[in-house]
């Protein structure tokens, strides 16, 4: 059987998110966000978004794009302490923020991913983190009840990709990739370096190609994806 390429331009891709999507986006700070996908996003213009995302990143980087430009209705996330402007949409009502202790995105992320409808813990209890959340008694303990996170489309970045979508991701830029690409319904990777079928070390693929839609090749990396320098 021969796999299938799942080679496409980054506009066809991204062309299939609707009004009202939730997205999840890969990356913790710059390390493994898909910047150009985001920029691609902001073109094409779908609205009333729900993103997924670990942080708001900074101004004029990444998702601070899609707060910008009026997209984005709902943010899931665990801080925006480095951007002001996303501070600001909170704190006027133009964005609704829902904070997750950074553990608890990452494990509720992955258990949408492992078809779980959710988890059990401790973490938050008689905090503002817990409001409105259901609370049972397990094993004599007090537990929240954490829903499982699941996404329309999820925007990840590898470092390097097959054309069927198996992923090597660099580092640290890991992070939320492979969780978030097991928890949508269409997943869609940019990658630096695109090799054919059995151009990756089989030892080194972090995320499998069966959870991959849509692979997108860089033909440049943009100032974006630098770190940072303060």
């Amino acid at each position: 059987m021969k796999l299938p390429n799942k080679q496409c331009t980054t506009e066809t891709a991204i062309a299939k998110i609707r009004d009202g999507d939730t997205i999840m986006v890969g990356g913790f700070g710059v390390p493994g966000t898909p910047m150009t996908l985001i920029h691609a996003l902001v073109a094409h213009g779908a609205r009333d978004l729900t993103l997924v995302k670990n942080d708001a990143n900074e101004p004029g980087l990444g998702i601070d794009h899609l707060l910008r430009s009026g997209q984005v209705r709902r943010l899931i996330t665990t801080h925006l302490g480095l951007n002001a402007y996303a501070i600001e949409l909170m704190n006027t009502a133009k964005l609704e923020v829902e904070f997750n202790a950074q553990g608890i995105l990452a494990e509720r992320i992955r258990a949408g991913g492992s078809g779980l409808a959710g988890i059990l813990t401790d973490i938050g209890i008689g905090t503002e983190l817990a409001e409105g959340k259901q609370e049972i008694e397990f094993e004599g303990k007090r537990q929240i009840i954490e829903a499982a996170l699941r996404a329309d489309v999820a925007l990840i970045h590898a470092e390097r990709a097959d054309v069927f979508g198996n992923l090597e991701f660099a580092a640290t830029a890991q992070n939320f990739n492979p969780l978030m690409a097991m928890a949508a319904d269409c997943v869609i990777a940019e990658t630096v370096n695109l090799l054919p079928v059995g151009g990756l070390n089989p030892n080194n693929v972090q995320t499998a190609g069966v959870f991959i839609d849509h692979v997108t090749e860089l033909t440049a990396l943009t100032k974006e994806y630098a770190v940072v320098k303060r």
